[in-house]
């Protein structure tokens, strides 16, 4: 039987794609890129841009996956707050699944209950509280699952979000991420 710890090593040895490098607002001498990726990044954040960024996703599955995009279910990691939730992903998930023939996940997932987290955003970090997550366990049983999450930074959120899925008998294939955090020394 597989430890938790050997399931949460394995997710880092999956397809793990990031569409652009985030510079954090930390680093304030950046390029008039970084300040482009940091305003797709928000105003995604904010449901702003879900439809453009669907159309980026679904380009790059179908380019990733083909045909068998159709044999793959696609899964936000659940924002903050139901409504935060709601605003990111409801319309962009959809759009992905239409574009490129996915299962949508979106509707199998509920986010409710509270616990403390830290969000990051252009105006700083601040520690809040948040939602929990409910999921309906039958739908992954035997699924092959792309995760996507709007920020890579260290991982964790992935790894977590990916192993507790295959718990419920899925397979996670990877994960796309919209964002990936550099860190500079």
């Amino acid at each position: 039987m597989k430890t938790y710890s050997q399931a949460f090593e394995r997710q880092w040895s999956k397809l793990m794609y990031a569409f652009f490098d985030y510079l954090p607002t930390r680093y304030r001498q950046v390029s008039p890129h970084d300040w482009d990726v940091r305003r797709l990044i928000w105003g995604f954040k904010e449901g702003r841009n879900s439809l453009q960024v669907a159309r980026l996703v679904a380009d790059k599955m179908v380019r990733t996956f083909g045909k068998e995009a159709e044999n793959i279910v696609f899964c936000c990691i659940p924002a903050s707050s139901g409504a935060k939730n709601k605003i990111r992903y409801r319309d962009f998930s959809a759009e992905v699944c239409r574009l490129t023939g996915a299962v949508n996940a979106y509707d199998h997932i509920k986010v409710s209950g509270e616990r403390l987290a830290i969000h990051e955003s252009k105006s700083g970090k601040r520690v809040q509280n948040v939602q929990t997550v409910d999921f309906d366990t039958d739908f992954f049983r035997g699924k092959r699952i792309l995760v996507f999450d709007d920020v890579l930074t260290l991982g964790f959120s992935y790894a977590r979000f990916a192993c507790r899925l295959e718990t419920f008998g899925a397979s996670v294939v990877g994960a796309f991420f919209l964002g990936r955090t550099l860190l500079l020394n």
